[in-house]
């Protein structure tokens, strides 16, 4: 397993742009490998590898400072993302953690505050916060890369006044806006290109930093 995470991360530095600019590739042979064999694609997810793209944008920083990030996306999705991000940073808004390796690298050199902004996952969607609330059957809409996480700190999944993650505590109540928090303007960026907010779901059950395809 040492061998599988030294080489994943080598191909996720090999990956790393040199150049802050907005980019979508196909995912590499040799990166498909790495995503397999580390576990984060197998047999079954719902969207085939070749179907997935490297989307690299250049974002601002919780320093101010821009940096350049990356995400696995559907290739359907990705020019349209492309365009949020060149939104999302004309509002200088801000991310903290957006790089391949801080979501597919070996799980010890990931950020230990876990404050990083994804899109593929594959996987099923996550229940409710709510005392009680059921596990979901189908598929999320990350597992088809039509979804995308923002500052999951700063924006917490809460159901029911409550999130699994006791440092999200200081941002549950929206009312007074802090540095990396969801804003309209973010909102309305990624509407631009018809996806919905997990933020506006009626009810309990509330999703701040989840944008889809669908709003689901």
């Amino acid at each position: 397993m040492l061998r599988v995470s030294v080489a994943l991360a080598a191909v996720l530095v090999a990956f790393a742009p040199a150049a802050a600019q907005a980019s979508i590739k196909p995912l590499s042979k040799p990166a498909q490998k790495q995503l397999r064999d580390g576990g984060f694609w197998q047999n079954g997810c719902p969207v085939a590898l070749s179907s997935l793209r490297l989307l690299t944008v250049t974002h601002w920083n919780f320093d101010g400072h821009k940096q350049t990030g990356q995400l696995i996306v559907n290739r359907t999705a990705a020019p349209a993302l492309e365009r949020v991000f060149r939104q999302l940073r004309k509002l200088h808004f801000p991310i903290r953690h957006m790089r391949l390796a801080d979501a597919y690298g070996p799980e010890r050199d990931r950020p230990s505050d876990g404050d990083v902004s994804a899109s593929f996952a594959c996987r099923k969607a996550v229940p409710s916060p709510c005392p009680g609330a059921g596990s979901p059957r189908s598929w999320s809409n990350h597992a088809y890369g039509l979804a995308i996480d923002l500052n999951p700190t700063e924006n917490p999944y809460v159901g029911c006044g409550q999130s699994r993650d006791p440092k999200t505590r200081p941002y549950r109540d929206r009312s007074r806006h802090r540095r990396g928090m969801v804003t309209r303007r973010v909102v309305r960026a990624f509407a631009s290109i018809g996806w919905g907010w997990g933020g506006a779901w009626t009810g309990n059950t509330k999703d701040y930093m989840h944008f889809s395809v669908n709003g689901h």
